[in-house]
């Protein structure tokens, strides 16, 4: 088995030195996106991406290792490690492949074929495989005991077993029908008598069947789920052609016979044997590989919406951020109210209150009032209207506050509550917001969230912010781990200023944690702002290493050391220092100055430490120093008049923001408080593989209306502004529009992240099951 680098560098396409190098720094403790950004000498430029796959495997690899070294140690202890089995297991490159060379050496419960050796009927079983040309029953009979094995049938029976456990634990045998049947089986569900009705949001998959390596990850998922909710019969058919009720041998139990020598040529103990090897695929190997097919497809489906989720959390931590202006947010509300929350520039509340501008108070010009006494008071530049219940009705508002006082210059924007409310109800709120009402905190978040996203949504837990599929049905570790890897990486792309950062986005940067940002949090409001990054190293517990790794991420602005509000590492500042004495000026001469520094070849100031990639860096953050890797701010304008579904008409063309992006569309948030569906089918007049290629979430996109369904609330859109359109649900309209609106009502009715319908993935945000 080739070393551990080497497999990594031939699944990356790099080197083993790239990966050797990678991996000795993650050993010491260094973080991806310090490796990826400081450490390009070392790796030879490894990208995140590829720094994260290496991850992975590198944890995958050494779990195989130590399985390997536990399998061979347990079979040596049995007496039973020769040098071929042991290089059988050496050579191994996966855990199945592992599990199935141990598995007729892996301690079991006493099994019918244990009991049968245990009886003496080991030789026969070896005598009938080995001499078909004997009459089975006639040497059966001399195995006959009458306290164990009363008669010859029993005997034979006991046989039987011995042979089924030997097929089914051969290696090579078992290894080639598990891919056999994954090539060639199906995957088929139907509806349990009675549960029409209560199941119907399974009724796509009442009788359905599809080839094992076709099914998406959303699919098989939702038929688990079914499954699971006691609605569908679900079973791996691995010959759909077969017939139970046939003596001939279909081509799995034919491949278990050939395996052995065994065959039909007339011989009195042929049949018996041909017998042995159908018994031993229908009672024991068709099982086992359909509960493997199983765990492969659920594993191979998990891994996707993991994909999925870690992709459209990346895109919503990485839209565009409005900036530090005055920003008033709205938590619209009927009968509670709509709550206000005013934060300034740095995302400080300076007021809070509530207004009941709907019903039942309907106090629409006192709130008008209210709004715009707070947007004079506090020099208000933005609304940021939580997209929720009433969003329709408060951006109405924020539309007439606008035209009656077009004097204070005001832009209202509505904004995502995905997660807000609980943010509002976490011990983190309670404790940065403490002494404000848990219902005026989700207007202070949604106000800061336009201000800053990804500022805003760290404080979240990345499972709540519901931009993925089926997010309770997976491994809550394994989906855990990659947001928290797209958290981290984003967090560190994007730079963090230290003296405003709040702990929980200190705690996502390079080397930090929660306790050293609790630490730099409660140092900086002891003594002030840092002046330099090298002031961090006053804070208590941030030692030479936590410096090493996080100062290159951590932004001073306005202090006393320009470099420090750019990504150029501390550690690189002699390489600046040299071209400063090039370039004959200071640093305040050359910051953000591109002209200046056009002249210059990083490889002219490259030396064994810092190599030209680092350089070309340092370049770049000297033209433009600390720049955000984000789009620039731009927000969907709703059509007026379409509030609501009775709106909408086909054929109209609206301006909407994608919410979320699965496996099988886009959904799109056109203000008439449900988002409306893109099947992948309508994204792009080319076919589309992934639809995250066409649209992301935060994107603003131009839809068409092509049907609506308002008893069922559901909405058909299409990317494609030339398709036609028609009223689906009555019966008329093209082609296009039908496959769209059966895919609005498939997807409706396909289970949600939030374990409901995904009716409930059209509901907004997490607490209102996006998925």
């Amino acid at each position: 088995m080739k070393p551990i680098a080497d497999r990594i560098a031939e699944e990356l396409n790099v080197r083993p030195a790239q990966v050797a190098a990678a991996v000795q720094l993650l050993d010491e403790g260094s973080t991806v996106p310090f490796i990826a950004r400081y450490r390009k000498e070392a790796t030879g430029a490894l990208d995140d991406t590829q720094l994260r796959t290496l991850e992975t495997r590198l944890v995958y690899l050494r779990e195989l290792e130590d399985r390997r070294k536990t399998i061979l140690e347990s079979i040596r202890d049995q007496g039973k490690l020769d040098p071929a089995l042991e290089a059988q297991v050496r050579e191994a490159d996966t855990k199945a492949r592992l599990e199935d060379i141990y598995l007729p050496f892996k301690p079991k419960r006493r099994t019918k074929a244990q009991i049968a050796r245990e009886n003496g009927l080991g030789p026969l079983a070896e005598a009938l495989l080995a001499h078909p040309e004997r009459e089975p029953l006639t040497q059966a009979e001399a195995f006959v005991k009458p306290e164990a094995v009363k008669t010859a049938q029993d005997a034979l029976d006991g046989a039987r077993a011995i042979l089924t456990e030997r097929f089914a634990e051969d290696a090579e045998l078992i290894g080639r029908l598990r891919e056999d049947f994954w090539r060639g089986g199906r995957i088929v569900s139907k509806v349990r008598e009675g549960k029409q009705a209560a199941g119907a949001k399974f009724s796509d998959y009442f009788d359905f069947s599809e080839p094992l390596t076709k099914i998406p990850s959303h699919r098989a998922l939702a038929l688990m789920r079914g499954e699971r909710e006691e609605t569908l019969d679900l079973a791996l058919v691995p010959d759909p052609n077969a017939d139970p009720a046939s003596r001939a041998l279909g081509p799995f139990e034919l491949a278990v016979a050939h395996r052995f020598g065994i065959a039909d040529r007339g011989r009195p103990g042929d049949r018996w044997l041909l017998d042995a090897a159908r018994w031993a695929w229908r009672t024991k190997i068709e099982t086992q590989l359909a509960v493997d097919l199983r765990l492969r497809i659920w594993t191979q489906a998990e891994d996707e919406a993991v994909k999925v989720f870690a992709a459209n959390l990346r895109d919503l931590l990485l839209a565009a951020p409005a900036g530090g202006r005055p920003t008033i947010g709205l938590d619209p509300g009927f009968r509670s109210g709509v709550k206000v929350a005013v934060v300034d520039a740095t995302g400080k509340i300076v007021e809070t209150t509530a207004i009941y501008p709907h019903e039942p108070q309907r106090r629409w010009d006192e709130s008008l009032a209210v709004l715009a006494a707070l947007a004079i008071r506090h020099k208000a530049e933005l609304i940021a209207i939580g997209n929720g219940t009433a969003s329709r009705e408060t951006d109405k508002l924020a539309a007439d506050l606008i035209s009656r006082n077009p004097e204070l210059k005001l832009t209202k924007v509505t904004v995502s509550e995905a997660g807000a409310s609980v943010y509002s109800a976490s011990a983190y709120a309670a404790q940065e917001l403490p002494g404000l009402d848990v219902t005026l905190r989700g207007a202070a978040s949604i106000a800061r969230r336009l201000q800053d996203p990804l500022a805003e949504l760290v404080k979240i837990d990345p499972k709540s912010i519901g931009v993925g599929q089926y997010q309770h049905d997976l491994s809550e570790q394994k989906l855990g781990r990659s947001l928290d890897a797209v958290v981290e990486d984003c967090v560190n792309a994007v730079g963090v200023e230290v003296n405003t950062a709040s702990a929980k986005l200190l705690a996502r940067v390079s080397g930090i944690g929660d306790a050293l940002a609790q630490a730099i949090v409660v140092h900086r409001e002891a003594n002030g702002p840092f002046r330099t990054r090298s002031a961090l190293k006053d804070v208590p517990r941030l030692g030479a290493k936590a410096f090493e790794l996080s100062a290159g991420f951590l932004r001073v602005a306005g202090g006393d050391q320009p470099l420090d509000r750019s990504g150029v590492h501390p550690e690189a500042y002699p390489v600046v220092r040299r071209i400063l004495e090039r370039l004959k000026a200071d640093i305040h001469a050359v910051i953000g100055n591109a002209r200046a520094l056009s002249g210059l070849r990083p490889a002219d100031f490259a030396d064994e430490r810092f190599g030209v990639p680092t350089v070309a860096d340092i370049f770049k953050e000297l033209e433009k120093p600390g720049r955000d890797p984000r789009p620039a701010f731009r927000t969907a304008a709703f059509r007026e008049g379409v509030e609501s579904l009775g709106d909408l008409k086909p054929g109209m063309v609206l301006e909407g923001t994608v919410t979320n992006v699965a496996a099988f569309g886009a959904f799109v948030d056109i203000g008439v408080h449900q988002d409306g569906l893109v099947h992948v089918s309508a994204m792009a007049n080319a076919f589309v593989k992934d639809p995250r290629a066409v649209a992301r979430p935060g994107d603003v996109v131009k839809v068409k209306v092509l049907a609506v369904d308002v008893a069922r609330k559901r909405i058909a859109l299409t990317m494609r502004l030339t398709d036609p359109e028609g009223e689906v649900s009555r019966g008329s309209g093209g082609r296009g529009d039908a496959k769209a609106m059966r895919a609005a009502n498939a997807a409706a009715d396909r289970p949600s992240p939030g374990g409901g319908a995904l009716a409930d993935a059209l509901r907004r945000a997490a607490e209102k099951g996006r998925g």
